[in-house]
């Protein structure tokens, strides 16, 4: 199990460049990579994307890419042959026409415009990616492993906080059938004090008490519940993004708690239901940082 907050950073040298990425993810619902790099290098944010979506399922992802000359940038000599030969024949044409001897060199003619130009070399982007994704590769495993480790503090909250929820659970299971048995002394008591002993039917008591013990009965809810506890508690243990089937559990712990706090009309299971209420809305932050 992992968490969406992460920071990871990675450098790697070549092709006379430097190249340092550093990336840092946060909760988010679905998948946002946004990638923020040179101009020039535009073209492979496809690339850095795939490799980002190997290691990071959910959350929102934030990547900056920085580049450093390291090395000499040496600029491609060319030599414009047409325009050279242009000019030389204009003037020798030119000599020829005053009648003076066209003493006219190579350096002479290469300073003229247009006939020498420097030209920056165009970088081979495949050769380009093979560096950048040394360095991604490595902020991305430095992310990861800060995502692995507050995961798994995570997990150990959550593990104890559903420890807390079965612990309700168990009081209010426990409680339960007492609520039954009081209600029916209550009732017994109070018929007794309205009527006499001729007017006293035992038989309408008992079908009084089989309505309320139905129409209060949790067991349904009690017995999901702790098949959610169970669901909840081997997810954390999977190896893979759980953060969405976490959070539809929590949703059905809530239900289940708020069922049993409608149907049990009894004090002292209404106020372990808050408790549990506070419980699974402390579980419910906690879920929304996990991928």
């Amino acid at each position: 199990m992992r968490s969406m907050t992460g920071y990871g950073r990675g450098e790697a040298e070549g092709l006379g460049k430097k190249f340092t990425v550093e990336i840092k993810s946060i909760n988010h619902r679905y998948s946002e990579i946004i990638i923020k790099q040179p101009r020039q290098y535009m073209l492979l944010e496809d690339n850095i994307r795939r490799i980002v979506q190997k290691y990071i399922h959910r959350g929102r992802v934030e990547i900056y890419i920085k580049v450093e000359e390291t090395g000499e940038k040496k600029p491609e000599i060319k030599v414009d042959k047409e325009n050279a030969i242009a000019y030389y024949n204009s003037l020798k044409d030119l000599a020829n026409n005053l009648e003076i001897y066209p003493n006219i060199s190579v350096y002479q003619l290469a300073i003229l415009p247009e006939v020498i130009k420097l030209e920056e070399i165009e970088e081979n982007l495949e050769d380009i990616w093979l560096v950048m994704e040394g360095a991604l590769t490595k902020a991305l495993e430095k992310l990861l492993e800060m995502r692995i480790t507050e995961g798994m503090s995570l997990k150990k909250d959550l593990e104890q906080r559903i420890a807390i929820l079965q612990k309700f659970s168990q009081q209010i299971n426990d409680r339960s059938p007492i609520v039954v048995e009081e209600y029916r002394e209550k009732l017994k008591s109070r018929v007794k004090e309205l009527l006499d002993e001729t007017q006293y039917d035992e038989n309408r008591l008992m079908q009084e008490v089989v309505y309320f013990a139905e129409k209060s009965n949790i067991t349904e809810e009690l017995v999901r519940l702790d098949s959610h506890f169970k669901q909840f508690l081997k997810s954390l243990s999977v190896n893979e993004s759980v953060g969405r089937k976490l959070d539809f559990l929590v949703q059905e712990l809530n239900r289940e708690t708020n069922t049993i706090g409608a149907k049990a009309n009894d004090l002292q299971i209404s106020q372990l239901v808050v408790e549990m209420k506070s419980e699974i809305e402390k579980i419910r932050e906690q879920v929304q940082n996990i991928e």
